[in-house]
């Protein structure tokens, strides 16, 4: 195949309830969508589609830069990832040229590079809209081209570590039908549905509390982010808990330390005085892992010292923003950590290998499903998709939180949404948002032609 054109189109989108993480708050944003047009062997022109939230300091988190400065940087990094990928040998397979791309784009800056995720940003992106119309071409449904081995994945060209990885005989079974979804509470979000001030209240039927999220969607799983203030933290665990054990005993949390502890003892003795308080229990009882609670630059360049060990000894540790590259799992797990996270954002071949990794690796290596606000439709249901094609057993979800449903698209695309993909989307009395039902969502619809997606409508009009 060989890539012909790349546009790109912005949708702008504003929350209806702030999401705070780390030291950033988040109130708007851009959703870009990608479209290419390829030619593929036979000779026929192809589109595919791709999009992705343009997250504001989680790519790059320097204060020095601002948000639309930040902006800028994604959309030049997937027009540079386009630039390259026109330019590398159009009858390779699609794995081969990502390769390419990846190694003269990423792998072109030191691991330690503060744009190193930027980069990451753009090769993804145009990867997941060429995977659609490569897939588009093929007649097949994401899945089935992994069956296939569409895509040519020679895994030991990536990774000497996984010249006996073989993506079309791991994932030669049945994709999850079904995702269960972590629920992000973030660190503004108010608790009870007492606590919500009247100003949050919308004209929709959207929760506002993690009461109200735990009832009306009937989550058992949760991801709970922290901020690097020890005393702030620890009251704000010990209230979640609270909540947890009398609306949701018994269910599964993750810690997201968000780069915020420069000490990694120090959360340890966060969760260590927990465990004296009555919220402690319900989330140190049920803890499954604890992500990135270390800036980035920090993570893989030094020895890990006591305050790691005491922290993964409450549960095992993940990267996720110090992700940087094909080299930098393989360094963590060396270093102590067992989890990478799984980021649409940051590739499909990316998360694919680094399964190969945690075959290769074993002991305790393992995926983490997380969250970067995805937002319906193609950054949502490809998201969920690669979830169920590497069988996660749960991931974090925050987009339809935070944000108002499928509010930001047009009616057209809503309408073909709730036909075509029934048992994602629900129709509201404000529209359309997303559908979890007892924690889950239900994917089997994503098994279309294409990379998870039969709406023909998401070209913005």
């Amino acid at each position: 195949m060989q890539l012909l054109d790349l546009q790109l189109e912005q949708i702008e989108c504003t929350t209806r309830l702030p999401f705070r993480f780390g030291r950033t708050t988040m109130t708007a944003a851009p959703l870009l969508i990608a479209r290419v047009t390829l030619r593929a062997a036979g000779g026929e022109v192809v589109h595919g589609h791709a999009a992705d939230l343009l997250v504001p300091k989680w790519f790059d988190k320097s204060p020095a830069t601002t948000d639309a400065a930040d902006r800028a940087a994604l959309v030049a990094s997937v027009r540079t990832a386009a630039s390259l990928w026109r330019g590398v040998q159009s009858g390779a397979p699609l794995f081969a040229q990502w390769l390419a791309v990846h190694r003269s784009h990423v792998e072109a800056a030191p691991l330690e590079a503060p744009d190193r995720l930027v980069r990451c940003f753009g090769v993804a992106l145009v990867e997941r809209a060429l995977m659609d119309a490569t897939c588009r071409a093929a007649g097949l449904s994401f899945f089935a081209a992994w069956r296939a081995d569409l895509f040519g994945v020679e895994a030991g060209a990536a990774l000497p570590t996984l010249r006996g990885y073989h993506p079309a005989r791991a994932f030669d079974r049945a994709p999850l039908d079904a995702v269960r979804v972590r629920h992000t509470v973030g660190m503004a979000d108010e608790l009870w549905a007492s606590e919500v001030p009247a100003a949050l209240r919308g004209a929709d039927d959207h929760p506002c509390s993690l009461e109200e999220d735990i009832a009306a969607y009937g989550l058992d799983a949760f991801k709970l982010k922290v901020g690097g203030d020890e005393a702030a933290d620890l009251a704000r665990l010990d209230a979640i808990g609270r909540v947890l054990a009398e609306r949701a005993p018994g269910a599964l949390v993750t810690l997201d330390g968000n780069e915020q502890y420069s000490d990694p003892g120090r959360l340890a003795d966060v969760l260590h005085r927990l465990g004296d308080l009555p919220g402690g229990p319900a989330i140190l009882d049920h803890l499954a892992h604890i992500e990135q609670p270390v800036p980035r630059a920090f993570t893989l360049g030094a020895e890990p010292g006591a305050g790691l060990a005491r922290l993964a000894a409450f549960a095992p540790l993940i990267i996720d923003e110090a992700d940087l590259g094909l080299e930098a799992f393989p360094r963590a797990f060396e270093l102590g950590y067992r989890g990478v996270s799984v980021k649409n954002c940051k590739g499909v071949f990316r998360a694919v290998l680094n399964h190969g990794l945690c075959a290769a690796l074993g002991d305790g290596a393992f995926l983490a499903g997380e969250d970067l606000t995805n937002l319906p439709l193609l950054a949502l249901q490809q998201d969920l998709a690669t979830a169920a094609l590497l069988h996660l057993p749960h991931v974090e979800r925050n987009g339809h939180h935070f944000f108002r449903g499928l509010g930001h698209l047009s009616r057209a695309s809503t309408e073909e949404a709730l036909a075509k993909h029934p048992d994602i989307y629900r129709k509201t009395p404000a529209g359309a948002a997303l559908r979890i039902e007892r924690g889950r969502i239900q994917v089997g619809s994503l098994a279309t032609q294409g990379y998870a997606n039969a709406v023909a409508a998401v070209w913005p009009q």
